[in-house]
């Protein structure tokens, strides 16, 4: 299968961290210093509710390796992906469609500060469904330790956070 960028950090950890805002806050730093990239919340690529028995990881990962085709014929060679990357045969998933080197942040807070940001953040009919699934998921995470680096996400600026993580993945220098 083709590869199509050079570089891509994966920001990983349960529902409610900061993931998403990490990313936006990641890529408004990149573009600001006039470094060319792609962000891409991975779940929103596999949004669906398909009528058929596929599931919707593959589909996902198929559009991915689109979206990924899409901007290496633009040049891009950089991708921030935000996903809660349970075990390793995602990670794999996403190295296959996109690229060698590849790192990990894990972002970490409290259970409790996430559950919290999920309450505020999902006001829908599966409010409670997705806040019992911040310490399942986050179980789930701590025992894949699929990570490289890990960046608290529950005190820091959401600048400071991007900023560390692009620091440590070597995209920028301090």
């Amino acid at each position: 299968m083709e590869r199509f960028t050079e570089s891509v950090i994966i920001i990983t950890e349960s529902m409610g961290a900061g993931k998403t805002s990490v990313l936006a806050e990641a890529s408004d730093i990149l573009a600001l210093d006039h470094i060319a990239h792609a962000a891409i919340d991975l779940d929103a690529l596999g949004l669906a509710h398909l009528a058929s028995a596929v599931g919707n990881d593959g589909v996902m990962y198929r559009n991915l390796q689109s979206v990924c085709k899409n901007y290496s014929s633009l040049g891009v060679t950089r991708l921030l992906l935000a996903r809660a990357m349970e075990n390793r045969a995602e990670l794999e998933l996403c190295r296959v469609v996109s690229a060698t080197n590849m790192v990990v942040c894990r972002l970490t807070a409290s259970v409790e500060a996430m559950e919290l940001r999920i309450k505020m953040r999902e006001s829908g009919v599966l409010q409670r469904k997705y806040v019992a699934r911040v310490a399942e998921l986050n179980a789930i995470l701590d025992r894949a330790r699929l990570e490289d680096f890990t960046i608290t996400s529950e005190n820091p600026s959401l600048t400071e956070v991007a900023h560390e993580m692009l620091v440590k993945a070597g995209w920028i220098s301090k």
